[in-house]
């Protein structure tokens, strides 16, 4: 196992900055999700981590060790494609033992590492398999298996479960978080599902434009966001953002507040004039456990709420009232002000 440090890494694709000067530490054994819109540059950060990209400048440290100019194969990472990248030709525990096998390691030291990821993963039944005999997610625990036989520091995976349908994505994730448990390797994730991210991570690194946003645990980049654009990227459904007058009825904003941000499952439906803000009730998403109301607000704005039990009429006045300990104001910069408790 082993930690990872960027320092100011810097990657230009001709004239384009794509990574913009991006530091992190990663402890040893932390797993790191990296997220972000598409374009961000959280694949292009995992590749040059992996070697695959070069880095135009800045420091890349796996240890002690700066391994700017180092092979991928001596970095000590293995990577886990989208893709899968299995050979069709070969089988289980041929796919598993190939890497082991350009490096010439002994025929039974390499049946032993498989034997062991196998029973790790649940793929002993599966050896003699090819990939086309294999199930999405069993492809994907055979990739998994690829990575684990080689004994890396760092585990690199670049969205390894995009491929997969809904039910299938939570149980992959399962088996994904109790893997870290069980080995304790530095883990390094990219998603752009949030699920996964908040799910799975110690800490969540938001990228956009190749900067880092914010760094933080999901408990504190969904509590304490630094700023608007981290506010509505982390939660699903998104934020609400309002003019800071509608939190005058809530509680006393910063003097320097702009705007005012409250998630949708923080808002609640009272009568009309009894609410902060007052609105007409638009569109109702039925989800079973509760519903998306989308309100449209006397303002103009449009105000999402998750709520329990039957959505007003359509059409029918409504109004809108939160905590105020659940209030989120920023400036006009769209920095986070403190918060009103």
């Amino acid at each position: 196992m082993s930690s990872l440090t960027l320092r100011n890494i810097q990657k230009r694709f001709g004239r384009v900055d794509v990574i913009r000067g991006v530091d992190l530490d990663v402890a040893d054994g932390e797993f790191i999700v990296f997220v972000g819109p598409s374009g961000c540059g959280k694949s292009t950060l995992l590749r040059m981590v992996a070697g695959l990209e070069d880095i135009t400048s800045g420091e890349l440290l796996i240890g002690k060790r700066v391994v700017n100019e180092v092979q991928p194969a001596k970095r000590g990472v293995a990577m886990v494609f989208q893709s899968y990248a299995l050979y069709p030709h070969l089988n289980v525990r041929d796919n598993m033992g190939f890497g082991l096998k350009v490096r010439k390691v002994v025929a039974a030291e390499r049946e032993k590492r498989i034997g062991e990821a196998a029973a790790l993963l649940k793929l002993d039944a599966l050896l003699e398999r090819f990939p086309r005999e294999l199930s999405g997610g069993q492809r994907q625990r055979v990739a998994i298996g690829r990575a684990i036989v080689g004994n890396p520091d760092v585990f690199l995976f670049d969205e390894p479960l995009s491929n997969l349908d809904a039910e299938l994505r939570v149980h992959m994730r399962s088996e994904i978080a109790a893997l870290h448990k069980r080995l304790g390797n530095t883990m390094i994730y990219v998603t752009h599902d949030q699920i996964e991210a908040m799910t799975l991570a110690d800490r969540i690194v938001v990228l956009r434009d190749g900067l880092v946003e914010q760094v933080g645990s999901p408990r504190e980049l969904y509590e304490r966001p630094d700023n608007l654009f981290v506010a509505q990227f982390i939660g699903s459904p998104k934020m609400n953002i309002l003019p800071v007058s509608s939190a005058a009825a809530l509680g006393p904003a910063p003097e320097n507040a702009a705007s005012v941000g409250v998630r949708p499952e923080h808002l609640r439906i009272v009568a009309p004039g009894e609410g902060a803000v007052s609105g007409k009730m638009a569109i109702g998403e039925y989800t079973g456990a509760s519903s998306l109301l989308h309100v449209g607000l006397d303002n103009g704005e449009t105000s999402l709420v998750v709520h329990e039990g039957d959505a007003p009429e359509p059409d029918s006045p409504v109004g809108l009232t939160a905590a105020a300990h659940h209030l989120h104001f920023f400036d006009q910069h769209g920095r986070a002000c403190r918060k009103t408790n």
